[in-house]
């Protein structure tokens, strides 16, 4: 899979003009853990995230001590992450989940020639992964069979784990099974083989 079949486009976005306030008002109507910041129509500047909008903000309780800093800021340019990391429309999804987990990244900007053309976060890649197994099992039946002939695979899905039995001998076509099964999104691994005589 890639990263665009299961980016979220078009993106919600905010400028570094954008009151601080108002990108916190998307973030929490939307459930959302970051925002990228665009100029010029879908150009990417930068990456505000909930951290970066709350660092200053709460006020302390006046009734107890507190050495917490206030130094609130109130656009999203004077807080925003300049230059985030990036991928591109067509990032394979498991090294763009590697570098997330790596980096500890809650989403990254999907870009094109520097252009936003989608968000991709982990809750993405979470909803592909808890897909259900009919679904992944109907889907890749569909491609099978517009592949070689419906009858001629036996198909099996458990957990995300698929088991593709070809009726027919050849490594080739296994070898092109498994590249289909591979590209159903919810796959989690994939074993393909010879259908027993």
């Amino acid at each position: 899979m890639r990263a665009d079949d299961l980016m979220s486009s078009p993106a919600v976005t905010v400028t570094p003009a954008t009151p601080a306030k108002a990108a916190i008002a998307l973030l929490a109507a939307h459930g959302f853990t970051a925002l990228p910041v665009v100029e010029d129509g879908d150009r990417l500047v930068g990456l505000v995230t909930e951290a970066d909008l709350l660092r200053g903000r709460v006020l302390p309780d006046a009734r107890t001590p507190h050495d917490c800093p206030r130094d609130p800021k109130w656009t999203v340019g004077e807080v925003m992450t300049a230059h985030p990391c990036r991928v591109a429309p067509n990032a394979d999804v498991a090294r763009v989940a590697k570098l997330m987990l790596d980096r500890g990244l809650r989403s990254v900007p999907v870009t094109d020639n520097g252009r936003l053309v989608g968000m991709l976060t982990r809750r993405d890649l979470l909803r592909v992964l808890a897909r259900d197994d009919l679904d992944i099992l109907a889907e890749l039946r569909r491609k099978l069979a517009a592949y070689g002939g419906g009858r001629r695979w036996t198909v099996t899905v458990a957990d995300g784990a698929v088991t593709v039995l070809d009726e027919h001998d050849d490594p080739a076509d296994r070898h092109v099974a498994r590249v289909l099964a591979e590209s159903v999104p919810g796959v989690q691994a994939v074993t393909v083989a010879a259908k027993p005589a």
